[in-house]
């Protein structure tokens, strides 16, 4: 007997699952340091439940949207916008969740605003309130974005004139239109390429990790891979240059999405390789100029690349670096501080080599080889977040050519979903057995409520 499931269910149950997320995160959030509330206190230990309570319930709808999705008579890709938009809407006004990066965002706006260098110098140059609210690590740190978004943040800091909760607000409504382009573009993409559209939205824009951390945690990750989809959908068609220029913009967001060009460069290979790597990269360059000079905010940013890396990041490259120095430093060797180094710089040779491969060797489709580059350079790059994986998951739902890869991507798209903490912190003991508690509460819910709708079926049988 499998539980009865339909698109109205999915939706309610992940309406439910955001509900409870933004609730608990009215006390459990990456709140503004004036409302933080103790994490011993019982209401932190409440919203922290049920933060966990919603995450689960919000990947259960989605899984068995999957269901539904692989059934015989599948959602139109409206119907599942439309879904997408009744999970998103609890989430609009919630506080931030699972990162405090929204604050970065809004402090580095406001320095742009105030003519202060973002790539010398970190938030606490700013000072005042806005720099209070980013995470520690962070407020001494230049900006690792581009020019567009801090463009972008500018405007904001000055339609907001600096006041956080207007600040939040608009940051996320940015990050709903990254979203709302990836959702345009997906179905397309995958059209395309000759891959399901239903199937594409369902991995690649209600997956759980863009609820949980571009629109509740209104990263600019989303910008990026908006403006990412829907250049190499213009580039795929007749409109090559605009898809050069919609693609260096998603650059000039966030680095990694330059990978693009290659898609593009591949795209075109038909009319002449050379002919192709030309256009492409004088069409990026001048776009790179222009932008630059009309935002006057410099080429810093190239060199602030390595802002990510903090000394505590989970990356396989980081940790090997780590156990590497104290394996070197029992032995009494003077080399264990360069064992993190060498491992980053190990782990982007790795993922140089992987990309070539996949590129020159293996040759899949353009869009899928984009996807696969982006999941390496998330997975062996010197820094890792769970919105990375969304780098090359956007793409790869667009253009797997199996449905075992998207099975395979949507297990891992479960997991990372639990891994963040919503305050954005670093867990302790008592914080994960709550985060534990809420998840199997909600499964209690959900396995009662299959019971439930068991036992009419069997009483009809009986």
């Amino acid at each position: 007997m499998v539980f009865p499931v339909d698109l109205r269910r999915c939706q309610a149950l992940g309406l439910a699952g955001t509900a409870f997320l933004a609730l608990g995160g009215e006390t459990a959030g990456a709140l503004p340091v004036g409302d933080l509330v103790s994490p011993e206190s019982g209401r932190a230990a409440l919203g922290l439940v049920g933060v966990y309570f919603g995450v689960v319930l919000l990947i259960a709808a989605w899984a068995l949207l999957g269901r539904v999705v692989r059934g015989p008579e599948p959602p139109s890709p409206r119907a599942l916008l439309l879904v997408l938009a009744v999970w998103a809407a609890p989430l609009l006004l919630a506080p931030p969740l699972f990162s405090r990066d929204v604050y970065s965002y809004l402090a580095q706006g406001a320095m742009v605003d105030a003519h202060i260098d973002v790539y010398a110098h970190g938030p606490a140059q700013l000072g005042g309130p806005l720099a209070d609210q980013v995470a520690p690590v962070w407020r001494n740190t230049g900006a690792p974005y581009g020019p567009v978004f801090l463009a972008v943040a500018s405007a904001l800091s000055g339609l907001t004139r600096g006041e956080l909760p207007a600040g939040l607000l608009g940051m996320r409504l940015v990050a709903l239109l990254g979203v709302a382009l990836m959702a345009l573009a997906l179905p397309r993409l995958a059209r395309q390429c000759g891959a399901d559209p239903a199937a594409a939205l369902w991995l690649g824009a209600l997956n759980p990790l863009v609820l949980l951390h571009l629109v509740a945690g209104a990263h600019n990750d989303a910008i990026m891979l908006g403006l990412l989809g829907m250049g190499l959908l213009a580039a795929r068609g007749r409109l090559h240059p605009l898809g050069v220029v919609l693609i260096t913009l998603a650059a000039l967001v966030k680095a990694p999405a330059v990978l693009g060009l290659l898609a593009v460069v591949a795209l075109r290979r038909h009319r002449g390789v050379v002919r192709a790597v030309v256009t492409t990269a004088v069409t990026a360059l001048v776009t790179t100029v222009a932008v630059t000079a009309v935002t006057g905010t410099g080429y810093g940013w190239v060199a602030a690349l390595k802002t990510p890396i903090s000394p505590h990041n989970w990356s396989p490259t980081s940790v090997l670096g780590r156990v590497t120095g104290r394996l070197l430093a029992g032995l009494g060797s003077d080399l264990a501080p360069l064992a993190i180094p060498v491992w980053h710089a190990a782990g982007l040779l790795a993922t140089m080599i992987a990309v070539l491969f996949i590129w020159l060797r293996w040759r899949p489709a353009p869009v899928y080889a984009l996807g696969l580059s982006l999941a390496v350079l998330a997975v062996l790059g010197p820094a890792i977040r769970p919105w990375y994986a969304l780098w090359g998951l956007f793409l790869i739902a667009a253009a797997a050519p199996s449905t075992s890869v998207r099975h395979r991507v949507a297990a891992a798209t479960a997991v990372l979903a639990l891994a963040v903490l919503p305050s954005g912190g670093s867990p302790d003991l008592a914080q994960v057995l709550l985060a534990v508690s809420g998840g199997v509460l909600a499964v209690v819910v959900l396995w009662q409520a299959h019971q439930a709708a068991q036992a009419p079926v069997l009483g009809r049988t009986a």
